[in-house]
């Protein structure tokens, strides 16, 4: 199973997006606060996260309570517009975790810190001139990347 962990996401649509995507990829989702929307009823459907009662997802309070929850991913690759190796380089295996930061700030320098720089990875754009990608488009690239990976052996 891959792990998908949003970084204090704070846009409903992306989480929502990336929701259906680790329900539909049966990967877990984890969610580490504080988080720029309240997860209800409410909230959910008017993100398109209809798919929430068939995803497997946890919230933790802060990245010290991830970090110290003994089901976490032992391996972790950090998305950042900052990491320096293309993840087209990277070699995934079932029970990574995929790491994405916030939309306004991605994660701050304590997390890719414990990380590392060698699982610091980027997704190639060719109009540098441009910030980054969506978040959910990116978690969409990464964890398919990973199961074609995966499933490859």
């Amino acid at each position: 199973m891959l792990h998908v962990i949003l970084y204090q996401p704070q846009i409903p649509q992306n989480t929502g997006n990336i929701g259906r995507l680790c329900a539909i990829t049966e990967s877990r989702l984890h969610l580490i606060c504080p988080l720029g929307f309240e997860i209800s009823s409410k909230h959910l459907k008017r993100s398109g996260m209809d798919y929430w009662d068939s995803l497997d997802w946890r919230q933790y309070e802060s990245w010290e309570t991830f970090l110290n929850v003994r089901d976490r991913p032992e391996r972790v690759w950090l998305f950042t517009t900052r990491g320096k190796r293309s993840f087209w380089d990277a070699e995934f295996s079932d029970g990574d975790g995929l790491l994405f930061g916030n939309e306004g700030a991605g994660c701050p320098p304590v997390v890719h810190k414990w990380v590392g720089n060698e699982k610091c990875l980027r997704v190639p754009q060719r109009n540098a001139g441009l910030r980054s990608l969506n978040l959910s488009t990116c978690a969409g690239i990464a964890t398919f990347e990973a199961i074609r990976q995966i499933e490859r052996g």
